[in-house]
């Protein structure tokens, strides 16, 4: 009876005034990045040492799935050459003063390293480019070695096969899934808000959503695509192994241990999950729980306040119709 009040239409609506990041500030950024892609370019071109083989976008915004809250974005940048730094902190320090020199109009305070990239800082606009080296060795397919966020290792990626995948989910299910990872995307922003020890990340959102498209799940109702998601957490309390065999064989994955299991679509060594303990597992799974059991009891409402009540309990204050 509660969905004269909140219906898919509603949820497409909060989407939009609330939730993803509008096309034109997306233009403008993707601009951005364009502009610090062509200078990078031109300066690096002038190092004997210093091979640039590609820059490219990549993370949410290059996915499609930025929140309306996003102030920096990433770009990888494939490099390579005898003279380049191995070590992460050397690969970072070179990679900073290239940047200073390639930027001379930025303040250093504007221009620093960070665990896992060198971070420009545009104060007109607000927003930060993460420049992620990438270390390459001509692998035709463009895998390469990059610093893991989660640990500051090196770490095998493939960023064209990263966004491919993502594209190729998007293409089955239109705009819808990317839609709902953007919604889920919202409810861990303000579970993160509401509990300090929640943690999430993005990309195993995605690659749980992923797993929920290519068993055949319909995201086209929004209501019923959230529930499909906190219902297969809720009931899988995160035991299950997720991979994907886009680029791997099934034989290739490994024994992990680790209590959280979803492996890397391109890199069948890489547990995304690898440093979630069993604390931050169940966090993950009883508040999957508490926000279905907020989706039914929204839609078992009878009037448009209990409603929104519900939909607040998943959404936060911002939630509104």
């Amino acid at each position: 009876m509660a969905r004269e009040y909140v219906n898919h239409r509603e949820l497409v609506q909060f989407a939009q005034d609330k939730v993803n990041l509008p096309k034109i500030k997306a233009d403008e950024y993707r601009a951005q990045a364009r502009r610090v892609r062509e200078k990078l370019e031109k300066y690096l071109l002038k190092l004997p040492n210093f091979s640039l083989r590609k820059i490219m976008l990549s993370g949410s915004l290059a996915k499609g799935t930025s929140l309306k809250s996003l102030n920096d974005i990433d770009m990888a940048c494939y490099i390579s050459g005898a003279g380049l730094p191995r070590s992460i902190e050397s690969l970072l320090d070179y990679l900073t003063k290239c940047l200073r020199s390639a930027f001379p109009n930025l303040s250093p305070d504007q221009v620093q390293p960070k665990t896992y990239s060198v971070t420009i800082s545009f104060k007109g606009t607000g927003l930060d480019i993460d420049v992620v080296p990438v270390l390459y060795d001509n692998d035709p397919n463009w895998y390469g070695y990059l610093v893991s966020q989660d640990d500051g290792s090196f770490l095998e990626t493939c960023i064209p096969r990263h966004l491919e995948f993502i594209r190729t989910r998007k293409l089955k299910q239109d705009k819808h899934f990317a839609q709902t990872i953007r919604l889920v995307k919202y409810w861990v922003k303000h579970m993160k808000s509401e509990r300090r020890d929640f943690r999430f990340k993005s990309f195993m959102v995605e690659l749980i959503m992923a797993k929920l498209l290519d068993q055949g799940k319909d995201f086209s109702d929004y209501p019923e695509a959230l529930q499909h998601f906190f219902t297969y957490v809720a009931i899988s309390n995160l035991n299950e192994i997720i991979y994907f065999t886009d680029y791997y064989s099934k034989s290739k994955i490994l024994n992990y241990g680790e209590r959280i299991k979803i492996i890397d679509p391109v890199n069948e060594k890489n547990n995304t999950a690898k440093l979630y303990k069993s604390h931050e597992a169940e966090n993950i799974v009883n508040a999957s729980l508490e926000a279905g059991d907020a989706i039914d009891a929204a839609m078992k409402a009878t009037t448009k306040q209990d409603t929104i009540y519900y939909w607040q309990k998943i959404f936060g204050p911002t939630f509104s119709i």
